[in-house]
């Protein structure tokens, strides 16, 4: 199997972020599950890779030339794709996933995440979407998600597509157990 991670290229402010990054890697290598990345080396993309390296696992890192020459990119990779531009990196991302995971980050991690959960409402693909609920991290987000189903803007079908867990084990057990949804996106006015 082979998960795309999302995440931020800053530790954030809590040490926890750090290791629940490493230790997604660590556990994505002792699983047999290739990591995909977007192939930094600072923040938690180098703690999730450096995990998963550490723990004799498959990363590939796909990375914009632009962020290379600012020398950003994780060089010890097992596979380190250069591409031109962020377009081309988020949909090579996606083509060699079989699921997603987003840890904590910030304005990238969510477009990414937010990105793919569309794709799969939409019928684009079929694959899984969780987040890493580090120390409740995105516990403000699950809340207000909960409200758009609440004010109509969401259907709870594909609110319940996004996996939640705080565990590697459980998190990826629930991954390889995912069904989507068999639920259409448009609902007709007769159905209101």
């Amino acid at each position: 199997m082979r998960l795309c991670v999302f995440c931020g290229s800053s530790d954030g402010a809590r040490p926890l972020y750090r290791e629940a990054a490493t230790a997604l890697g660590r556990h994505f290598a002792e699983a047999g599950i290739e990591l995909v990345y977007g192939g930094g080396k600072v923040g938690l993309m180098g703690a999730v890779a450096d995990g998963a390296l550490a723990a004799g696992g498959r990363v590939t890192g796909i990375m914009p030339k632009a962020l290379v020459e600012k020398e950003t990119a994780h060089l010890g990779l097992t596979d380190l794709r250069v591409v031109a531009s962020m377009h081309e990196r988020k949909a090579l991302m996606a083509d060699l996933a079989e699921g997603f995971v987003a840890l904590p980050g910030g304005l990238g991690t969510f477009e990414e995440m937010f990105e793919v959960w569309t794709w799969a409402q939409l019928g684009y693909h079929r694959k899984p979407l969780a987040v890493f609920n580090a120390g409740g991290f995105y516990d403000g987000l699950l809340g207000f998600l909960d409200s758009v189903v609440d004010e109509g803007f969401v259907r709870e079908p594909h609110r319940a597509m996004l996996i939640v867990g705080t565990e590697p084990a459980d998190l990826v057990a629930r991954i390889r157990a995912y069904e989507p949804p068999q639920v259409i996106k448009w609902v007709k006015a007769e159905e209101r």
